[in-house]
């Protein structure tokens, strides 16, 4: 989080330092080809800063910009009163005032993506800020050539043309719509979605709907997306052939919400869930993006939802320990489907040359919550480099959000990429193993995993392979207490004083081999694993068809064998 401040920080402090430094240099030097430069730079540090915010408010550094280049153009002609030139600036003032109102106005449309629609008004609208800053940039260029000024106001009519239509259009959309609803709710009606998933979140976070989507697909019903913010739009349309909508306001939620849906399913705690789960025509089904026994994993705003999909008993368990009490039929047992391609190994065995996954987690939002190993990676590496061991390293994807994170994982990758070159072992890290490569895939290709308290552990649990946790501290001695699933794992210290004890159960005696197998039952449930995924399937047709019941997992009395 601390690295998009920075960002922002940066971003802002360039955009508005260049504007004033332009706006001086042409106004009151003679060095007019050195502040239409330095507007042109201006111009494109705020075009980043839009690219990193959005929603920044950069008003008062374009009318700057605009009237340096104005002023720029004027003493570039030197023609005295030029009535051409004073309609050039009047266009460009007005579309600089203009051009936000119009792109708030246009964030208020619904967007969508993967229907037969035409709704190209908002799309436009949103991208009119760009459109302005490249329209002063061309202004810039024409002044610092000293071009006649009619080329310059055939541009800004041609945009300021583009803006009337879009403004004509959506003050026709908001003061006449549809009596029977915009083009995309017709085109939902149509296509009569009997679910939703719902999603809102921070940037960065689209992987929470991505795992689902294969499996809703699977449902064999059709259904739609609905996004509260635009950024994820063309990162989840392109990961699904189901109806992506975007929903600015409730007013658009009222648009997207039609008669058919019966379901919705959430895969976070996200506060704008609440806008959706005051539809109470519809049926609220949590399934989170993972199970951990972190304390999100547990956190009291399930009891909002009508049904938790939870992946095994210990997932019920961990709200009790937790002290939130939750009626136990919301609670369903459904597996965590996203596990039934990862290959199950039965047999433990010593490893003379493994592959180990290591997957840091994030810093979290709060200290209490900072289970990230970071700080402490290095030794661990080098032992694994010194036993002969190819790592993957696969970082959480909000680990460059923190600028100390971001250098301690660069360390990590600088030493995995010297091995490399020395020994020719083939270490993955950065994209090539959390683009490129799937969790699944690092799995599979994985002997023996050694993660932080995070939902990677329960994924993992499910190849019946080792895995250690770390233990940074923050619980004391109630970490295995607060992280039972760390039980089945090797625990290892944040001084990392146990480190070459713990490579040794890892991979090496593996005397937790047995207990392991007891605890995947308690977090993954028990389903055939030829049919693994039918646990959550089955549960989400019960949803959509009330009155058939699903088979139930087995929940036998003594543990499963290893060899099983």
């Amino acid at each position: 989080m601390r690295g998009d401040l920075v960002r922002k920080l940066i971003a802002r402090c360039l955009t508005t330092g260049l504007a004033v430094v332009a706006f001086l240099v042409v106004a009151f030097t003679g060095a007019t080809g050195w502040g239409l430069a330095l507007a042109v730079a201006a111009l494109a540090a705020a075009g980043y800063e839009r690219r990193v915010r959005p929603d920044a408010d950069i008003v008062a550094e374009t009318v700057l910009l605009a009237a340096g280049i104005l002023v720029g153009y004027a003493r570039r002609l030197d023609d005295g009163f030029d009535p051409v030139l004073a309609l050039t600036a009047l266009l460009l003032l007005g579309l600089v005032l203009l051009v936000g109102p119009l792109r708030d106005a246009g964030n208020l449309e619904i967007r969508a993506a993967n229907l037969p629609v035409r709704a190209w008004t908002p799309l436009v609208a949103a991208r009119l800020g760009g459109v302005l800053l490249g329209l002063l940039a061309v202004v810039a260029v024409a002044a610092a050539f000293a071009l006649p000024a009619v080329l310059a106001l055939v541009v800004v009519l041609v945009v300021a043309a583009g803006c009337g239509a879009v403004g004509l259009d959506l003050a026709r959309r908001r003061f006449r719509p549809s009596g029977g609803g915009g083009p995309v709710t017709r085109a939902l009606r149509t296509h009569q979605p009997e679910f939703l998933l719902y999603f809102s979140a921070p940037p960065g976070s689209e992987y929470q709907v991505t795992m689902w989507l294969p499996y809703l697909e699977r449902l064999g019903r059709p259904f739609l997306v609905l996004l509260r913010e635009p950024e994820f739009l063309p990162t989840i349309a392109a990961a699904t052939s189901a109806p992506v909508v975007y929903c600015p306001t409730l007013k658009a939620m009222d648009e997207a919400l039609v008669p058919s849906l019966r379901v919705a399913f959430y895969v976070n705690h996200g506060a704008k869930n609440s806008h959706c789960i005051r539809f109470t025509q519809l049926t609220h089904v949590q399934l989170h993006h993972g199970d951990s026994d972190k304390a999100p994993s547990a956190n009291p705003v399930s009891a909002i939802f009508d049904k938790i999909f939870v992946a095994g008993p210990a997932a019920i368990e961990r709200y009790a320990r937790a002290g939130v009490e939750i009626p136990a039929e919301k609670f369903v047992v459904v597996g965590r489907p996203q596990v039934e391609a990862i290959e199950v190994r039965r047999e433990a065995r010593p490893l003379t040359a493994p592959t180990v996954l290591y997957t840091p987690t994030w810093t979290g939002h709060h200290a209490d919550a900072n289970y990230c190993s970071l700080p402490v990676a290095e030794p661990l590496l080098r032992r694994l480099l010194d036993r002969g061991a190819t790592v993957i390293l696969r970082a959480h994807p909000y680990t460059g959000q923190n600028p100390a994170s971001a250098r301690q994982l660069a360390r990590l990758t600088e030493l995995l990429a010297a091995d490399r070159t020395r020994t020719g072992r083939q270490h993955l890290w950065g994209s090539a193993a959390s683009r490129e490569l799937s969790l699944t895939e690092c799995v599979n290709r994985s002997d023996a995993l050694v993660s932080d308290v995070s939902g990677v552990i329960s994924d993992y649990l499910y190849s019946g392979k080792p895995y250690a946790v770390t233990d940074l501290g923050v619980d004391g001695d109630e970490f295995l207490d607060r992280f039972p699933l760390a039980r089945s794992g090797y625990v290892l210290r944040r001084d990392m004083a146990n480190l070459d004890e713990v490579l040794t159960g890892l991979l090496d005696t593996d005397p937790l081999a047995a207990a392991r197998w007891q605890t995947r039952r308690r977090y993954l449930g028990d389903f055939p694993a030829d049919a693994y995924a039918e646990g959550f399937l089955a549960a989400a047709r019960r949803e959509l068809e009330p009155g058939w019941t699903p088979p139930t997992p087995r929940t036998p009395a003594a543990p499963l064998s290893p060899h099983a």
